[in-house]
């Protein structure tokens, strides 16, 4: 067996927790790689000198790990979806950022949860990703994401107009900032902080939710992911911007843009112990009452 570690070059020193993994798979007889640039960056960083095989691309993590471990925040673990791609290969977050929703298991259980993972006491969370097509390829072959699609105007411009279509039939014009389009992993993201609802994350939806809407009857829908959704936006600018997660492009005023479910699935894995209900609530304080 094999696990990868992939993190991103930060400021905050991981390598304690990479020794910490190294250790611990040792003693079980499984290999550990890890990302090459951020190996050679903790080495020249951190003066990290633990002898570790590295992968570099998609291809040689795909066909060398069993599972991979995303060591960082959730933006972290959403910039390891660019190389497991439609694989299958199980996934694991632990945070050492802030909030860490998607990553979801803590350092403080490091050693535990390593455990759990190589006695495979976890199940396999499936979760629906949301993919684009009509920019002219401008996402290449990673034209999916976990999260949401967003489209919003560019920089300080003039609000935008998003004339909106579900399976061909007109839903609306969104005169707005801008539009987002979250998949239930999504829910909890940009979309609930401009006002959508939590969605559970099997629940086979997308979101629809304007982003400073200049229409007060203007609110956030739920829709079957089965649909396809297609977006003109018109404006006063000569472009526009989209965003699959993290992942940005400038798109011509005018074009049109095709969303719907992507045809794979990310397999999250969810340790013994672990349910969205209760990272919700720990996460999220979802229902904590502070008054004394």
């Amino acid at each position: 067996m094999t696990i990868a570690i992939y993190s991103r070059s930060s400021n905050h020193d991981h390598s304690n927790y990479i020794e910490d993994i190294y250790r611990l798979l040792k003693d079980e007889g499984v290999d550990l790689i890890i990302f090459e640039p951020y190996y050679q960056f903790i080495k020249k960083t951190y003066q990290f000198n633990l002898s570790l095989e590295t992968f570099s691309n998609s291809e040689e993590l795909i066909a060398k790990a069993s599972y991979v471990i995303s060591l960082g925040g959730d933006g972290t673990l959403l910039e390891t979806i660019d190389l497991v791609k439609k694989s299958g290969v199980p996934l694991l977050g632990v945070n050492t950022g802030r909030l860490g929703f998607l990553a979801s298991v803590n350092t403080n259980d490091l050693k535990k949860s390593i455990q759990l993972l190589l006695k495979e006491k976890f199940t396999l969370d499936k979760r629906e990703l949301i993919e684009i097509s009509g920019c002219n390829n401008c996402f290449g072959e990673v034209n999916y994401a976990l999260n949401e699609f967003t489209i919003h105007k560019k920089d300080s411009s003039a609000m935008i107009n998003i004339d909106t279509y579900i399976d061909g039939v007109f839903l609306n014009s969104y005169f707005a900032d801008g539009l987002i389009v979250a998949t239930p992993t999504g829910s909890t993201a940009y979309s609930l902080s401009c006002g959508g609802p939590i969605m559970i994350p099997d629940s086979d939806n997308f979101i629809i939710t304007p982003i400073a809407p200049h229409n007060l009857t203007v609110r956030p829908i739920v829709i079957s992911n089965n649909k396809q959704i297609s977006f003109k936006v018109s404006g006063r600018s000569d472009n526009f911007n989209i965003s699959l997660d993290s992942r940005n492009a400038q798109v011509p005023t005018g074009s049109e843009i095709t969303i719907k479910k992507a045809d794979f699935r990310l397999n999250l894995i969810a340790l013994e112990g672990q349910h969205f209900f209760t990272t919700l609530r720990n996460k999220m304080m979802w229902g904590i009452d502070k008054r004394q």
